[in-house]
């Protein structure tokens, strides 16, 4: 393994990991489970992720990143170790070099945070790049030319909008709103206008199976389980796409004010690019159904969702990785510890 770069797409609700000359080799969750007596880690990943809601009082399975940034350092260096470990095996002699996405927002603490985390976990050279940069690259568009390209990657904890131009963001909005908050609002209209009490997971399989960030004519329906809130019981009730059209309202609205704050900064000269080339839709959340004509339709800018929006960042971590050695490119964003 004499070599090996490493690129994580670090997400709040999943992670990817990208191996220099190997491509993508594994999603996990992004969550641990300790076991709160000793601070040991009983599992990492899927395994970890099941468990959610599930545990005595003695385990607890949580996320280590909240937002896009890192909210438990301990248990994120467990999660960084696990991921070198499973993606370069355990008995390796050199430490690896490892491009990291973050959010464009993120603080110089945060920042610190990240970089100590990986560090402590056995990386060697840690360079930071922000996940929309990122994100076009895996997207494939030609962010090192003069023209605007537009991206709006959407994950879990945060959507990040940016204009890009020269290998660097001209305009950019980081907003705490994605794909936690829209399981949050489908949680709260189940509660609220169903009387059913309904779990993150749960949410999260309503989003994916049936959910639309637009009414549809013809919409897909399945059966939720969960707590009757007036009996207490358990109650299996029928919903469809419209319902969660509805649901999703409002942090929806959010992310589109987002998209259309960065739109109002955009130089003019990059304006005319984008009303020619549209924007890219990418991120977990970027396969909610519909969510592009949401966007094109609130406005006015064609959107289209990218191929295999969910490892766009980690691909372009790939992509970092190749440039920064090769020294073809250097990114205006760059933060880097060796």
């Amino acid at each position: 393994m004499i070599g090996k770069k490493l690129g994580i797409d670090l997400g709040t609700a999943n992670s990817v990991v990208y191996v220099q000359g190997e491509g993508i080799v594994f999603v996990e969750p992004t969550v641990v489970a300790i076991d709160v007596n000793n601070y040991k880690v009983i599992a990492v990943g899927t395994e970890a992720k099941e468990m959610i809601g599930k545990t005595p009082d003695n385990i607890v399975a949580k996320r280590p990143l909240r937002n896009g940034v890192i909210a438990d350092s301990r248990v994120t260096e467990a999660l960084l170790k696990y991921f070198f470990d499973k993606a370069l095996g355990k008995a390796r002699f050199f430490k690896p070099d490892v491009v990291i996405s973050v959010p464009a927002g993120i603080t110089t603490v945060e920042q610190r945070a990240v970089l100590k985390a990986a560090n402590s976990a056995g990386a060697k050279n840690i360079t930071l790049l922000p996940e929309p940069l990122l994100a076009a690259l895996g997207a494939g568009l030609p962010i090192e030319t003069s023209s605007g390209n537009m991206i709006v990657n959407m994950g879990g904890g945060t959507s990040e909008i940016a204009v890009l131009s020269l290998d660097g963001i001209v305009k950019y909005d980081s907003l705490r709103v994605a794909g936690d908050a829209i399981n949050e609002a489908i949680i709260t209209y189940m509660r609220k206008k169903k009387g059913i009490l309904i779990g993150e997971q749960t949410a999260e399989k309503v989003k994916f199976e049936i959910g639309s960030a637009l009414e549809m004519s013809k919409p897909l329906e399945m059966e939720v389980r969960g707590r009757d809130i007036g009996a207490g019981v358990p109650k299996a009730i029928m919903v469809n796409s419209n319902d969660i059209a509805q649901a999703v309202k409002s942090p929806l609205k959010k992310i589109i004010l987002s998209i259309k704050g960065v739109l109002e900064q955009t130089p003019p000269e990059l304006s005319a690019d984008i009303i020619d080339r549209g924007m890219v839709v990418t991120g977990g959340t970027a396969l909610l159904r519909n969510i592009d004509r949401l966007i094109a339709k609130a406005t006015g800018v064609p959107a289209h969702v990218a191929d295999e929006p969910i490892y766009c960042v980690a691909k372009g971590t790939g992509i970092a990785l190749e440039l920064i050695s090769s020294g073809k490119r250097v990114f205006v964003f760059e933060k880097s510890i060796t």
